[in-house]
């Protein structure tokens, strides 16, 4: 697809105009607002604003129509006379019995018509050869010089066309070749385009032409030569098949060889079909019915086929070039279809439309009634088109087209010249052509200029809409062309005879009508002389348009009516002429005829073709016909008589229409005038507001048009209207006072100026008075004004009278302002002078800062400046002040009192109220009060109570003051906490349940069982926290040493009965050991929860009450001292560590006297008292005062007996030698060194434990685990041979040494006569052999747990070892605990065996807590220090315990058997 030699040139653009929303609202006031700029151009494009966006409101389901074909080359104009040119010749050749072949010529082919046309411009062929100037015909064919191209276009012009020039001059004898193409091989074939049989404007028919058949007709005299008029040898003769002549083929000029085969038509048929005009021109209608879907595949698929590339993407300039070039080509028929001229009534308007077949929403009702709906833009107000009752298709009712890439609309005008205006609503766009009206005749003469042919058999072919002509064509011969792209949204409008042509550049879908404006009229009269020359149909009658509109001038817009004044003035100036004539040629019949209820074909001109309404002409003897008054000759030949006028209005009822007119159009100068006068006030007379309010009424009841003058009336009646409301709001101001609203008022100049404007008004206003009333006012209030403030300082009363009466006035006055800022001064000073008053309150940071902000406000003047001054430089100083007192309290570093006192000292001659000063002075108060509570306290009776202190320590360190005694309390305190953390550790056991207070002090409520069950159970889940509620003592009761003492006492006295009551109750309950138990309310519960029974129960020696012995600390049998290494323990029975107390009973570690004494001199120097210390002090006078009877006790003369006794058989046990014990016993050996072998192996055992350090951890826990299975083993197997009692106590004896007993029990103390009187107790009675196998059970199940934790030690010992030694990394080592790193290899082992605790789960029985046996026993687990050689723990071997019994046992009889 390559563009043609000479490529399109756009010619210019047309004016685009973008409306705004203001201006959109009036299409057709738009419209005349543009046309002068856009009338030049013939054509304008319209954008409207972006939101304005109509619907699309066809139905395209139900959307069919059969669109139109165009052959493109066929609708330029030059391009049809070439097509028509080549027919004829290809006509002419096939009757000679040949084909038409074009020849090429520099690779083109050759324009056989502008050849011909140039050979006959060049003067004929004869000339130009006897001229040589074929290559000048050549250079004007724009072939190149220099190639004998001049000789080759006269070889191919003496072989096709001139033959045919020759027959087209009547000239029959010119040799020809009548086989001119034979040898053309390269040549193209032309195929004829037979144009009129293919219109929808059908040709007149061609006569068939007959077969040569005929020269067998009977008729013989038909068969002459009309040559040589002979009828001899009949076999050369030849019939023609158009006339049925005969020739002689000899006679023929050029003759034939023989008888041509086929049709053959004589040379006078040759001339007569080559000379027959062309039909009349027209397009051809598609025999296929579309939808818009259907029809837009076929254009897109079209486009996209042809150019090779997405429609979209097609460039419109390509397009425009392409189109033109394909519309210039004779040799490339492009056949494209075109949906033109489809009537929106019948199809559906693409816009919205108000009418009963649906129901619109709101936004189609809003495009319906637009003035730019298509629908609507006809039969607006302004449009004349409204007067015309019937819906002209096209102009009155809007046409739709359909169109497709390259499909166009030919050069034309609109019909009566009027405006169109086109909106596409969619799809690719819309190429326009346009050239103003001014060039409408010019471009009608270059047409029929270039191709005269056309126009001599179609006059009114522009008319035809079928014809186009290249715009570059036009503009070289001087016609001005505009051109555009309508995009889909965009309006075009072109103006009254502005031809306008165009092609769309793909499928799209417009919509079209006309329209008709006042400036219309004149160019309407114009067209329908116009065409009454050309002899065209009227659409509509113009007269009877101007005489519908001036029967109802009321109706008509101003404008509109003037221009239909004019219009009607020449149009009845015209029929007075005609009907002169009329009556001068003797025509005096007439008949009223009312020509708008005809058919427009019953009164069309015969002549002419006009549409008839003011007048016609008309026969009586030729009804059939009549003719307008112009044409009055053209009518018949009958008698004049005959004739007779027929006529609508009379001449005396046109002058009456055309006066209304007047009326209606003047009525706007004579109103224009009343306006003019009052406004101007050329009569002297002010209107009032009323007059001119009717002037404005009047124009808008008459519907005048919005001129200049209309718009100063309005301005005036604004203005004035303004300044009555004005000076109304001014003189109710005044009325107001002080309660008028504020910023209303005016200044003195403003109200000047408003007097003034008042008075310029052209109307007049009675509140003018009003206003020079208020001035006059103003005035005198000024003067007054003026004297007060030259005689300053005045009275600030008088000041402030005079400011009050200038708010009053309602004007701003400006000595009202100076009168203003002296008072604001004045008051300003008072307000400084009044705070800085010695006798006021003083102020804070905040009021002195304001002041300074107002005075900032206020106008400068000397003594406002130095108040400022003086204002500021007090505000820094308290400032300065305030921020060092901040410092103070905020300060890390306490300042003394003194300091601060000093601070305060000079902060108290500042007459400002400083906050941090304040509170520092609240501070050094709360100081001073705290000293004297120190000194207070100090200086009793009594040493202070720690919890004084304490409250004194923490207010001191919250106050802001550096306080010496502060740190002498804390000393205090800090030592008083010292050793009360020291005696917890003396008494308190680990994570001990029990307060030291608590411990120390007696348990007054020991009497209640569940009572003293249920506190322990919250001491141990954290729920119990009082300290001295046993002993009935308040806070203040603590602070009284008395007090404490005599609470101390009556509480020994309670626990004792309460331990009374606990214990009869408690024996009173069943045993759990008893195997004929029966369910009882009064059951033993133990500390978990739980009933004891069975086996594993154990019964507390002082409480009498059960315990699960898995759940309590239990004794250790292995842990019984002995005399020595060679004495068998297993016979002293009763020195056997079997004393079990409860955790309710024994609360503490029960450290020994010496120890509590040591913390009993500690606290001597305490300077502080503590309810511990004085509780540790009853309590130590209590366990002497006990231990002093115990030893009188023991010291008496029965129990020195018995003691006596008892010492006796300890020591034969002692002496005598242990009996043999069962082989079978593997404990033997070690358990009895008197025995055999024994002398053997009791250094080897020594020694190892004296070597136990040398031993690895595995050896000595094999030692210690063979040694303690074996003691537990001999212990059993001896348990049935124990039998006693030892001793026989008497009932005087026992039961004072049980009472000691239980007292002793009851003291948190160890003391050795306890001990004494429990052994001597347990000499008395039988062995308790149940509690002893309970023990021994509980001890093996306690050492079973003991090796398996030992074991697992053992094998994390050893996967650390091949782990590479990580105990020995520096870096690990530097991780762990303080403890752990500095306790040695000890603190390892307690710490595997709680991580193996953690591993295992806790499995296991439990952890005992410290036995309650022995007095050993329990002074090594509670001093303070224990000694390592004093500590026996769990796994000691029964044989290196000793026994620490200090009296002297009497000797025991022989006969009694242990």
């Amino acid at each position: 697809m390559e563009p043609g030699s000479d490529d399109f040139l756009p010619p210019p653009e047309c004016p685009v105009f973008e409306p705004s929303w203001a201006e959109f609202r009036d299409p057709l006031g738009y419209i005349a607002k543009i046309r002068p700029i856009a009338e030049k151009s013939g054509i304008c494009k319209i954008r409207p604003p972006a939101d304005w966006q109509p619907p699309f409101a066809v139905e395209v389901d139900n959307f069919r129509f059969t669109p139109r074909i165009q052959r493109l080359n066929e609708l330029e104009a030059q391009t049809r006379v070439k097509l028509n040119y080549l027919d004829q010749i290809a006509k002419f050749w096939e009757i000679q019995g040949s084909s038409l072949k074009i020849p090429n010529v520099e690779r083109r082919i050759l324009d056989l018509y502008s050849l011909s046309k140039i050979v006959v411009e060049e003067g004929g062929y004869e000339a130009i050869c006897k001229d040589r100037r074929w290559a000048r015909v050549a250079q004007r064919l724009n072939y190149p010089p220099g190639k004998n191209i001049g000789s080759l276009l006269r070889s191919h012009y003496e072989r096709i066309v001139y033959p045919y020039e020759m027959y087209q001059s009547g000239a029959n004898l010119v040799q020809c070749n009548t086989r001119p193409f034979d040898n053309e091989e390269k040549d193209k074939e032309y195929k004829p385009h037979s144009i009129p049989l293919r219109q929808s404007v059908q040709p007149s028919k061609f006569n068939s032409y007959g077969r040569r058949a005929k020269r067998l007709q009977p008729d013989i005299e038909s068969y002459v030569c009309r040559m040589c008029s002979r009828g001899d040898e009949d076999d050369k003769l030849l019939l023609c098949d158009g006339c049925d002549d005969n020739y002689h083929i000899f006679c023929l000029l050029p003759p034939l060889p023989e008888i041509p085969k086929g049709v053959w038509r004589c040379p006078k048929c040759v001339m007569a079909e080559c000379k027959r005009p062309p039909e009349a021109f027209g397009f051809e209608q598609a025999t296929r019915e579309y939808t818009l879907q259907s029809f837009g595949e076929m254009a897109d698929s079209f486009k996209a086929d042809y150019f090779n590339m997405p429609v979209h993407m097609v460039p419109t300039e390509l397009v425009e070039k392409e189109f033109w070039r394909l519309v210039n080509s004779i040799e490339e028929d492009v056949t494209v279809e075109y949906g033109a001229d489809i009537h929106s009534k019948e199809f559906g308007s693409g816009f919205p439309v108000s009418d009963s077949k649906r129901h619109l929403t709101p936004e189609e009702e809003e495009y319906a009634t637009s003035g730019w709906n298509l629908n609507v833009m006809p039969v607006l107000e302004q449009s004349v088109l409204c007067h015309i009752n019937a819906d002209i298709s096209g102009m009155k009712v809007p046409w739709l087209y359909v169109g497709m890439v390259f499909s166009a609309f030919c050069w034309h005008i609109e019909d009566h010249w009027s405006y169109s205006i086109n909106y596409l609503h969619w799809g690719e766009p819309k190429t326009w052509y346009g050239v103003p009206s001014l060039a409408a005749e010019h471009l009608e003469e270059v047409m029929k200029k270039l191709t005269p042919e056309l126009f001599d058999s179609q006059p009114d072919l522009l008319h035809q809409l079928v014809t186009l002509m290249n715009p570059n064509t036009l503009m070289s011969h001087g016609v001005p062309v505009v051109r555009t792209n309508q995009c889909a949204g965009e309006f075009v409008i072109t103006f009254p005879r502005a031809y306008h042509s165009g092609f769309n550049q793909g499928y799209n879908f417009a919509e079209a009508v006309n329209f008709c404006t006042a400036d219309w009229l004149p160019a309407g009269r114009q067209c329908i002389e116009h065409y009454r020359r050309l002899r065209r149909y009227c659409v509509f009658s113009h007269e009877e348009l101007i005489c519908k509109m001036a029967a109802c001038p009321e109706k008509l817009d101003l404008n509109l009516a003037a221009a239909v004044h004019k219009e009607m003035f020449i149009m009845v100036q015209e029929e007075r002429r005609l009907r002169k004539a009329l009556l001068e040629k003797g025509v005096t019949e007439a008949e009223r005829e009312a020509f708008e209820l005809l058919p427009d074909d019953e009164r069309q001109c015969i002549k002419c073709k006009t549409t008839c309404f003011l007048s016609a002409l008309a026969c009586y003897d030729c009804p059939d016909g009549l003719v307008c008054l112009s044409h009055i000759n053209d009518l018949c030949k009958c008698s004049s008589s005959r004739q007779y006028l027929r006529y609508r209005y009379t001449l005396d009822e046109l002058p009456a229409m055309l006066h209304k007119l007047k009326v209606r159009a003047e009525s706007f100068d004579t109103w224009a005038n009343k306006v003019r006068v009052a406004l101007e006030v050329e009569d002297g007379r002010k209107r009032s507001l009323e007059e001119l309010r009717a002037l404005e009424s009047e124009a808008r009841e008459r519907r005048f048009p919005n001129s200049e003058l209309l718009q100063r009336l309005k301005n005036c009646l604004s203005e004035a209207e303004a300044c009555v409301s004005r000076a109304l709001g001014l003189v109710s101001g005044q009325e107001a006072g002080p309660h008028r609203v504020a910023g209303l008022q005016m200044t003195l100049a403003e109200l000047r100026a408003f007097l003034d404007q008042m008075n310029n008004l052209p109307c007049a206003m009675h509140q003018i008075g009003d206003v020079k009333g208020i001035l006059e006012q103003v005035e005198v209030y000024q003067a007054e004004a003026r004297e007060a403030l030259a005689s300053l300082p005045s009275s600030p009363g008088l000041l402030q009278s005079l400011l009050e009466r200038g708010q009053q006035l309602g004007v701003e006055v400006p000595e009202a302002q100076q009168l203003q800022r002296q008072v604001e001064q004045a008051q300003w000073l008072d307000e400084v002078k009044r705070t800085l008053a010695p006798s006021a309150r003083r102020g804070t940071l905040a009021v002195m800062r304001g002041l300074l902000v107002a005075g900032a406000s206020v106008a400068p003047s000397p003594a406002v400046d130095k108040a400022r001054a003086e204002l500021q430089e007090l505000l820094t100083i308290a400032e300065r002040w305030e921020e060092k007192a901040h410092l103070c309290l905020e300060a890390r570093q306490k300042h003394p009192p003194a300091t601060l006192e000093a601070i305060i000292r000079e902060a108290e001659n500042i007459p400002v109220h400083l906050p941090n000063i304040q509170a520092l002075k609240e501070a050094l108060a709360k100081a001073r009060a705290w000293i004297a509570d120190v000194d207070e306290i100090q200086n009793g009776d009594h040493y202070p109570c720690l919890d004084d202190l304490e409250g004194l320590v923490a207010v001191g360190r919250d106050l802001p003051v550096g306080l010496e005694e502060l740190r002498q309390l804390e000393l205090q305190v800090l030592t008083a906490h010292s050793w009360r953390e020291k005696a917890s550790k003396t008494f308190l056991k680990k994570n001990s349940c029990y307060t030291l207070l608590e411990v120390l002090c007696p348990c007054a409520d020991a009497g209640s069982d569940s009572t003293k069950r249920s506190r322990w159970m919250e001491k141990e889940l954290g729920l119990y926290k009082s300290d001295t509620e046993l002993l009935g003592l308040s806070a203040q009761d603590l602070r009284d040493p008395g007090s404490v003492i005599v609470a101390f006492k009556e509480g020994e006295q309670k626990e004792k009965e309460g331990i009374l009551q606990l214990r009869r109750t408690n024996s009173a309950k069943p045993s759990p050991l008893a195997s004929s138990t029966t369910a009882s309310s009064a059951t033993s519960i133990c500390v978990c929860g739980q009933v004891p029974a069975g086996v594993g129960a154990l019964q507390c020696d002082l409480c009498q009450d059960w315990f699960h012995g898995r759940c309590v600390s239990v004794p250790r049998l292995l842990s019984s001292p002995r005399p020595n290494p060679t004495s068998s323990p297993l016979l002293a029975w009763w020195e056997w560590d079997t004393k079990f107390l409860c955790p309710l009973c024994m609360r503490s570690r029960r450290p020994r006297l010496e120890t509590i004494l040591a913390l009993l001199v500690a606290l001597q120097r305490l300077p502080v008292r503590l309810p511990e210390g004085e509780a540790l002090q009853c309590l130590t006078e209590r366990a002497i005062s006990w231990q002093g009877r115990a030893r009188q006790a023991l010291a008496s003369e029965d129990v020195t007996a018995l003691l006596g006794r008892l010492a006796e058989l300890r020591q034969r046990l002692q002496t005598e030698p242990r009996p043999e014990e069962p082989s079978t016993c593997p404990s033997a050996p070690a358990s009895d060194p008197l025995g055999e072998g024994s002398g053997k192996n009791m250094p080897k055992v020594q020694g190892l434990l004296e070597n136990g350090d040398s031993m690895t951890n595995s050896e000595k826990a094999a030692l210690e685990e063979g040694s303690g299975k074996r003691d537990l083993e001999m212990l059993s197997s001896l348990l049935p041979q124990l039998s006693g009692p030892a001793l026989e106590l008497p009932e005087a004896t026992r039961a004072p040494l049980e009472e000691l007993m239980m007292e002793g029990d009851l003291l948190e103390v160890t003391l050795d006569e306890n001990h004494s009187i429990w052994q001597l107790l347990q000499a008395g009675q039988s062995p308790d052999l149940e509690r002893i196998r309970t023990l021994l059970e509980l001890e093996k199940a306690e050492r079973h747990g003991s090796r398996a934790r030992g074991r697992a030690l053992e094998r994390r010992r050893r996967r650390k070892v091949d782990r590479g030694g990580e105990g020995d990394d520096p870096a690990r080592e530097e991780l762990e605990p303080k403890r752990v790193r500095s306790s040695g290899p000890e603190a390892e082992e307690a710490q595997e065996e709680e991580e193996l605790e953690e591993e295992t789960g806790g499995e296991g029985p439990p952890t005992s807590l410290p036995t309650t046996g022995s007095p050993s026993t329990q002074e090594n687990q509670n001093g303070l220090e224990p000694a390592p050689e004093a500590t026996s723990g769990p796994l000691a071997p029964f044989s290196t315990l000793t026994p620490q019994l200090h009296l002297p046992s009497p000797p025991q009889p022989p006969q009694q058997q242990l």
